[in-house]
C-alpha cells in the first residue's frame, strides 16, 4: 500500500469537470494532494509552478490531447509518471502513448481500484522519481568526472564528507554541475535509501519561499486551496538541496536559520511543529562573505550552512578535462540528434582549449549539440560552432599582438612581486591579483626560477 503519510501531489487533466471533481474528491479521501485542470495549456502553467508526483490526463482535451502532453513532458526533461485516461480505449493509441512515455493507461468509465492499483505499482516502480520535487532524471553518467589533479582533489573532498551529516556548502560558477556534486554526496551518504529533494531558491517567488520550504494548510493565503507539503517534510529522513541559497531574502533566511537550529518546522497558517531530520546541502555563485560584509546573508545562517565547502573549479582551470568533457557531450549529441560525427577538426580543437568557457559544462554541452546538428562531414568544424565562439577567436588573435608587447613588462612585475615576498609564491600571487596556480604557469612560461 502507498504511504501517503506525506500527500502525494496528483495533477488531473480532464475537461469533464463533473467527472474531474468526483476523482479529485475520492483520490483525496485517500489521502492524495490533488489538482485538477480542463486544458493543456493549463497543464504545461501549472506544471511549470508547481511539482507533481503522477499525472492523470484524459487522452482527450479541448486543445490537444494527453498524448501531445507527453511530447512536451519529454521535452522538457520532466520525467513524471503518467496515467492516460480515455474513453477511447484503442489498444494502438494506448501503445503509443506507453511508447511516448506513459507509465499506464485507464479506460473510462474508471474502475477507483483498479486505478489505485495502478497507482501503487507507480510508486514502487517510479521510487526515485516520486522523492524529487524538481522532477529531474537522476543518472550517474550525466557527468565525466575528469582525470585533472583539480578534479581529483574535489572528488576526495566528497568521498570524505559524504558519509557523514555535516551540512554542506557548494560554491562554483554557473554551469559547472553543483546539483550533480550534491546528488553524489547525497548518493555516497547513509540517507541514500530516503528522499534527495532540490529546490531552486532563484526561482522561488519571495511571498512564496516559506511555503515552498516550510508548506501551507488550505485557506491560510489567497489561492491556498489545497494542503501542501513543504520541501522540508518532504526530505525527511534524507537530503535537503538548496540550490543558489545568496538569492533567500533576509526574513526567509530567520526562518530558514529557526528551523535548522530548532530540526521542526511550522507551514503556513498552522500551530503545529512538524519535527524534521534532514541533511542540508546548499549552494552558490556568489561570494557569501561579501554578501554577509553588505548586509544581505546572516552570518549566523552562513556558519550554519557551512560545515564543509566543496569548490568546484570552472571549465578553464581543468584544461586536461577539456576533451575528456566535449568528447563525452559529443556522444550524448549523436545518440540525441541520431547522427555519427567522429570528432573535432584540429582547429576546433585548439579553439576548445584556449576559450574561456564563460558558461562552463552546460555552455560546452549546448556548443558540441548545436555543432553536432550543423555539421555535415564526419568531424565539427569552426563553421559549425555558435558565432560566439567565432567572435572569441576573432578577438583573441587580435589580443596576441598587444600580449606579445606586454610579456616583458609582466616578467618584471612577476619578479619584482617575489623579490618583495622573499619570493613566497603564495604571497606574490596575492600581490599580483592572480591564483598560485596561474603564477606558476607564468614561472615556467617566463622562465623564471
Amino acid at each position: 500500500m502507498i504511504d501517503n503519510s506525506v500527500n502525494i501531489p496528483i495533477l488531473i487533466v480532464e475537461d469533464d469537470i463533473t467527472f474531474s471533481l468526483m476523482l479529485s474528491t475520492w483520490l483525496k479521501k485517500k489521502g492524495f494532494e490533488v489538482s485538477s485542470v480542463t486544458t493543456l495549456a493549463e497543464a504545461k502553467k501549472i506544471i511549470d509552478r508547481k511539482s507533481f508526483r503522477l499525472i492523470l490526463s484524459d487522452l482527450r482535451l479541448p486543445d490537444g490531447d494527453g498524448i501531445e502532453l507527453l511530447r512536451w513532458l519529454d521535452q522538457k526533461l520532466l520525467h513524471l509518471p503518467v496515467i492516460v485516461m480515455t474513453g477511447y480505449a484503442e489498444i494502438q493509441t494506448a501503445v503509443q502513448a506507453i511508447k511516448l512515455g506513459a507509465s499506464d493507461y485507464i479506460a473510462k468509465p474508471i474502475n477507483p481500484q483498479e486505478l489505485l492499483l495502478k497507482i501503487e505499482e507507480i510508486s514502487v516502480e517510479e521510487k526515485s522519481a516520486f522523492a524529487e520535487i524538481k522532477m529531474t532524471e537522476e543518472r550517474d553518467d550525466d557527468y565525466v568526472q575528469g582525470k585533472s589533479l583539480i578534479a581529483r582533489q574535489m572528488y576526495d573532498h566528497i568521498r570524505l564528507v559524504a558519509p557523514t551529516d555535516m551540512s554542506v556548502l557548494i560554491q562554483g560558477d554557473s554551469g559547472t554541475g553543483k546539483e550533480y556534486v550534491a546528488r553524489l554526496i547525497h548518493k555516497q551518504s547513509s540517507r541514500i535509501q530516503a528522499s534527495f529533494i532540490a529546490v531552486d531558491c532563484g526561482a522561488i517567488p519571495k511571498d512564496l519561499a516559506a511555503s515552498e520550504f516550510f508548506g501551507h494548510i488550505k485557506g491560510s493565503f489567497t489561492g491556498a486551496i489545497d494542503n501542501k507539503t513543504g520541501a522540508f517534510v518532504a526530505a525527511d529522513g534524507g537530503t535537503i538541496f538548496l540550490d543558489e541559497i545568496g538569492n533567500l531574502t533576509y526574513e526567509v533566511q530567520i526562518q530558514l536559520l529557526r528551523a535548522l537550529q530548532e530540526r521542526k518546522i511550522k507551514p503556513v497558517g498552522s500551530n503545529q511543529e512538524i519535527p524534521i531530520n534532514v541533511r542540508l546541502i546548499s549552494a552558490t555563485n556568489e561570494n557569501l562573505r561579501q554578501a554577509i560584509e553588505k548586509g544581505d546573508f546572516r552570518e549566523d545562517l552562513y556558519h550554519r550552512i557551512n560545515e564543509f565547502t566543496i569548490r568546484i573549479p570552472s571549465l578553464r582551470e581543468r584544461s586536461e578535462d577539456i576533451l575528456l568533457f566535449a568528447n563525452y557531450f559529443l556522444d550524448q549529441s549523436n545518440a540525441e540528434l541520431n547522427k555519427s560525427i567522429v570528432g573535432f577538426d584540429d582547429e576546433t580543437i585548439r579553439l576548445f582549449c584556449s576559450y574561456s568557457w564563460p558558461g562552463n559544462l552546460r555552455q560546452m554541452k549546448n556548443t558540441i549539440k548545436y555543432g553536432t546538428l550543423l555539421a555535415a562531414g564526419k568531424y565539427i568544424t569552426l563553421a559549425d560552432l555558435p558565432e560566439e565562439l567565432a567572435v572569441s577567436l576573432e578577438s583573441e588573435e587580435k589580443q596576441t599582438v598587444v600580449q606579445l608587447k606586454d610579456e616583458e613588462h609582466e616578467r618584471m612585475q612577476i619578479i619584482r612581486a617575489l623579490k618583495e615576498t622573499d619570493n613566497n609564491k603564495s604571497k606574490a600571487a596575492k600581490l599580483l591579483g592572480i591564483d598560485r596556480k596561474t603564477l606558476y604557469n607564468k614561472l615556467k612560461n617566463f622562465h623564471i626560477d
